[in-house]
């Protein structure tokens, strides 16, 4: 008998994954930021479908047929005067393919956004103060100067379980290449 359909419903995200070298030059800045501010560890990602609540082969399907309909696109970090990083993130210029492929996979996955979508890699989490965040803000640039003209292929999709309440526990499910999907 299968069980996967009888699954209990369980929370999942979807992420956009930086290619090399985006993702490793993230990676080490990350772990210097935990290393210095502390937080928990997670991999480096572009949020595409926020926490959803599913069956796990539910949300499997539902990643496989998204990523039919998205190609391999390019994220820019914004270097505008209204800061590049925020509440522990670096902000993504919000280009017509990087909302359309987060538009696109909500639609797959029947998700609605409970406010509007700001594409964002994050590199810390935790809860801060303002001087905190500024000191955290300086700490980005002191690691990697150059931050803000970081830009990265998105080429594979993954969809992760998400307990919001525990980051340690997350766990990537499945992924999906770009470049493979007919």
């Amino acid at each position: 008998m299968d069980t996967t359909n009888q699954s209990p419903e369980e929370v999942y995200s979807v992420w956009a994954l930086p290619s090399d070298p985006a993702r490793g030059r993230l990676c080490r800045l990350m772990a210097e930021l935990r290393a210095a501010l502390g937080g928990p560890a997670f991999e480096p990602h572009v949020t595409v479908v926020g926490a959803i609540r599913l069956r796990r082969s539910a949300a499997v399907e539902a990643l496989r047929a998204a990523a039919g309909g998205v190609r391999p696109y390019t994220a820019r970090v914004v270097g505008d005067r209204d800061g590049f990083y925020r509440c522990g993130c670096l902000l993504l210029e919000p280009t017509p393919e990087v909302m359309e492929a987060s538009d696109h996979c909500c639609g797959h996955f029947g998700y609605e956004r409970p406010i509007p979508y700001v594409p964002h890699v994050s590199l810390i989490y935790g809860d801060r103060t303002e001087e905190q965040e500024a000191a955290a803000m300086r700490k980005v640039q002191e690691l990697d100067e150059d931050i803000r003209e970081l830009q990265f292929e998105i080429s594979e999709v993954a969809l992760y379980k998400t307990d919001p309440d525990d980051v340690e526990s997350w766990e990537l499910v499945e992924a999906c290449n770009l470049r493979q999907v007919k």
